[in-house]
């Protein structure tokens, strides 16, 4: 894989998804379900998306670990990149939540996968800053460029300069925070709707950031690596164009190949001459999820990449028992991972 783009990612497969009301104050990309339309309706829909999505990313030769959740109590844990992000390097980070009914999103087994699967040196856990009202909710208030190791943050109550600042330290990341706001002058709630980052190019609506001298050394700094910026307009970011992630997947004949990753939506915004540039070093791999964007998050907020690297296979010895599920990390016939919470 390359530093920027995983070649195994974590989804939650959330049997109870609904637009959580805990979050719709302050997030103006959340829409109600259509009238008349049940809950368990409206569940039963954004499942197929989330299995659809799985579906293809495994398909196009990523490495898929999904988690099963029927807690009825966690309606946003089909986005698990705002509480948990991994590192090169073996390092995993916990993040503290904004809404209340979304810190128990939060899970053991899913730290137990990653250290018995993965090369894990380190869990950094901030969580414990709730209570103090400091929140930074991973990889949907920063869109990390792991190759020049900075954290591009759009400031809100979501996303606290101060944690920003200790998770820059503990992960040797460059903090790069700025104000970003929508025509009607309301926050960018989380910076992963307005900005994607990728290997060798960069979507990101440029002209939601007022200050124009930020403006100019946020878009100077991601094209240090010869990155092609491509710039977004608000209209594209309210279709979700900017919620968008790079992974590496396999051919058949398992050669390398490069996916920028996003709703089907999301692609239908972007003009010929975007898709071509994006095309220039990634293949577009889009997916329907009009369901799960009602809760205001798309593609990218559905995918907890991993970046780290995978402990080698140990062969069992001639003649020794072999074990394939078992009651601390069991796991369904499908490959799925049952539910636990997060102590």
């Amino acid at each position: 894989m390359s530093a920027q783009a995983p070649s195994a990612v974590i989804l939650i497969r959330a049997t109870s998804f609904v637009p959580n009301p805990a979050t719709a104050a302050d997030n103006a990309f959340q829409a109600d379900a259509p009238a008349g339309q049940t809950d368990e309706a409206t569940s039963a829909m954004a499942l197929a998306e989330m299995d659809a999505l799985a579906a293809a990313l495994r398909e196009a030769g990523v490495r898929v670990h999904v988690f099963d959740d029927v807690d009825h109590t966690r309606p946003d844990s089909v986005f698990p990149n705002n509480w948990l992000s991994t590192h090169a390097g073996g390092a995993v980070a916990v993040y503290p939540m904004y809404a209340s009914n979304r810190r128990h999103e939060r899970r053991t087994d899913v730290l137990e996968m990653l250290k018995s699967e993965y090369r894990v040196q380190a869990i950094v856990d901030y969580s414990g800053l709730e209570p103090d009202g400091i929140f930074l909710e991973g990889t949907g208030a920063m869109v990390l460029d792991h190759i020049s190791r900075v954290a591009y943050t759009a400031r809100s109550h979501r996303a606290d300069t101060a944690v920003l600042e200790r998770f820059c330290t503990d992960f040797t990341y460059e903090p790069m925070a700025f104000d970003a706001v929508d025509a009607d002058g309301v926050p960018v709630y989380h910076t992963n709707v307005i900005a994607c980052v990728g290997t060798h190019v960069a979507m990101i609506a440029l002209e939601m950031i007022p200050d124009e001298v930020r403006r100019e050394q946020v878009r100077e700094r991601l094209a240090v690596t010869g990155r092609t910026i491509i710039e977004l307009t608000e209209e594209q970011i309210r279709e979700f164009a900017g919620n968008a992630v790079e992974l590496c997947g396999r051919t058949p004949d398992g050669k390398r190949r490069y996916l920028m990753t996003m709703s089907a939506r999301a692609k239908r915004s972007l003009r010929p001459e975007q898709v071509a540039a994006i095309e220039e070093s990634c293949e577009i791999l889009a997916v329907e999820i009009p369901t799960i964007e009602l809760a205001g998050g798309s593609v990218r907020c559905m995918i907890a990449g991993v970046h780290l690297d995978h402990r080698p296979v140990q062969l069992p010895e001639p003649g020794e028992n072999v074990v394939a599920i078992n009651e601390d990390n069991p796991v369904t016939p499908d490959g799925r991972y049952v539910a636990k919470d997060y102590a």
